[in-house]
């Protein structure tokens, strides 16, 4: 899939992502964080973990296309193809994360209440998987931006 509707595949999808990651990390890390939170959005946390991790490498195969496309290639457009390589290990660990999210509703559901040591450690996975998704997206985004526009002056 390397266009949509006669577009490059990546300029489409790579939105898919800049949304998905960072929507499936806050809401990851208010599901680790707040039992009512977890109640509502467990299930979505976990959908979007999955659509999230399947769109990943389809992004990165279209961006791969559009890279090839180029003649030639600036330091800056390296380093975006390089940083949105990375992309599939936080898109892996937004979904464990998920996994484990959904592990402590289930239990809690079978009135197992979760052990406090295992809920904390869910919490502060949520928390450096979460955070560190959102600043590699925008890492990614920030080299992508600038190896297509230049340096935005702010």
């Amino acid at each position: 899939m390397n266009t949509i509707a006669g577009l490059p595949a990546h300029a489409l999808l790579v939105h898919a992502i800049v949304v998905l990651a960072p929507l499936t990390a806050v809401l990851g890390i208010l599901c680790a964080l707040w039992p009512a939170a977890r109640q509502r959005f467990v299930w979505l946390v976990l959908a979007l973990a999955v659509v999230n991790l399947v769109l990943t490498p389809l992004t990165v195969k279209a961006g791969e296309w559009l890279y090839n496309r180029e003649d030639s290639h600036s330091l800056i457009l390296e380093n975006h193809a390089e940083r949105g390589e990375t992309m599939i290990y936080f898109s892996i660990a937004l979904l464990v994360m998920a996994i484990a999210i959904a592990v402590l509703h289930v239990r809690a559901g079978r009135s197992e209440a979760p052990k406090t040591v295992a809920t904390v450690v869910v919490a502060v996975v949520a928390l450096v998987v979460g955070v560190s998704s959102i600043v590699q997206v925008v890492r990614i985004g920030h080299a992508g931006t600038e190896a297509k526009w230049g340096v935005i002056a702010e």
